[in-house]
This record gives structure tokens, sequence and C-alpha cells, in this order.
């Protein structure tokens, strides 16, 4: 696919130190801290739609909201929505129309659906977003190119690692920020932010980091994933550490 055609790809996670995305518990695992989430914050307010998939929408349960009354503020004043739009995909269609992905905020939602979960998906939360036929399996390709259709120039990928995983693989991310949380979680039950692979980087290809900067407790590493990486999108806050 070319560059043009689809968004300005951002991933964004955060780990711990051994690279687990949350641990096996029934609670959610809180790996970043406020500054860092008012980072991410500033990363959303920045970008024009949001992608989870559907494991993150049951798992989580997010809202995907710009938090900050400012940035909504501010995105309104520019003639765009508060807060971006947000999107998910799902194979099966096993969605939960009291989630929060659909209630929470007046955000534009859209859910990129596999062609044999259509009929379920649109039973269960047409009424609350726009249902597309991705297709099966779901395409990121395709998926991309059609949300560029529809005005987005600039998408978030806030996971989880199935998603992180395909984007990625597919060699269509450009830019990366991964958050480390400064404690291990031990546990191979446990989702990690990416199984294996095919990735275009490798020992003989490796990605340009960008920045690594200590946010708290944490640190961030930005890595630069194609061409067209730009070296504004980090958000603020923070003390570099180069």
């Amino acid at each position: 696919m070319s560059c043009s055609t689809r968004p300005y790809v951002l991933l964004s996670c955060a780990t711990s130190i051994d690279g687990y995305i949350d641990d096996a518990s029934d609670q959610r695992l809180m790996l970043s801290n406020a500054d860092d989430l008012d980072r991410v914050d500033a990363v959303r307010a920045s970008c024009d739609a949001i992608l989870v998939g559907a494991g993150t929408v049951r798992r989580d349960d997010p809202r995907l909201l710009v938090r900050s009354a400012r940035r909504r503020a501010e995105r309104v004043a520019c003639g765009r929505p508060a807060s971006p739009t947000k999107v998910t995909l799902t194979a099966r269609g096993d969605l939960d129309p009291t989630a929060r992905f659909f209630t929470a905020g007046d955000a534009a939602r859209l859910v990129y659906c596999a062609t044999g979960a259509l009929e379920k998906t649109q039973e269960r939360i047409g009424r609350q977003a726009t249902v597309v036929d991705a297709g099966d399996p779901v395409d990121p390709g395709w998926l991309l190119a059609d949300l560029a259709g529809r005005g987005v120039g600039r998408l978030m990928v806030e996971g989880g690692g199935t998603v992180h995983a395909q984007f990625l693989a597919a060699g269509l991310a450009d830019e990366l920020h991964l958050v480390v949380a400064p404690f291990f979680v031990g546990d191979g039950r446990a989702p990690r932010f990416v199984g294996e692979g095919n990735f275009p980087w490798h020992p003989g290809h490796r990605a340009r980091l960008a920045e690594a900067r200590q946010i708290g407790d944490v640190v961030l590493l930005r890595y630069a994933l194609s061409d067209r990486f730009t070296e504004t999108g980090g958000g603020a806050g923070g003390r570099s550490l180069r």
C-alpha cells in the first residue's frame, strides 16, 4: 500500500520491564503514571482516530476520549470533534453494546468487522456505531485505506498486543511509543506486548530510537519505524535521558 493512501500510524503501549502489558488477574494492571497518562492524552488530542482491538474493548472497557477539558476545547475551536473517532476491529462480533467504547462521549464510532460476523455485529451494535465489512480476515491495510477515505490523517493504535503485532508485521506503523514501567510481571499466563511474528525490524534492520525520556518512574522510548516519522509527536512532559 502506498503511504499516501493511509494515515500516519502511531502505536502506543506500556509494558513491564519483562514485556508484559497486563498481569493474569481480573484487575487492570496500572503500568503508567499520572504524568505519562497526561502525555498520552496530549497525543490522543493530536490524532483524528484511536484504534483498539475488540479484546481490549472487552478486557479494559476503555473510554478512548480526550480527558483534558482544555485540549477538547482547543480541538473544537479548530473545527474538530472534542475527541477523535473511536475505531475497533473484530473477527467474531462479540462486542457488548454497553461497553464504554459505545456509551462514553459523543465521538464517532467505527467497527471494522470480518464478513462472517457482519450480521451478528450489526444486530448487536449497529445502532451505536458504523459497522464496516472489512473482509475475512480483517485486512489492516484495507482498514487504513478506508480510514483515509473517511478523512483520518493521523491514527493512534493503543493495542492490544495482537493488533500491535498485526500493524508491525505488515509494516504499517510509522512510530512506536513504548513506555517501560519499573517492575516485572513474571507470569507466562499474562499478555505480552507482541508475540511471535515476522517483523521488519530485526538484528540486520534496527528501528531508529528517536527519543528516550524519563517521565517520573517510567521511561518513554520513541522509535521511528518509517521515513514518514515526525520528530514532533511525543507529547508533553518528562525529562530527556539523552
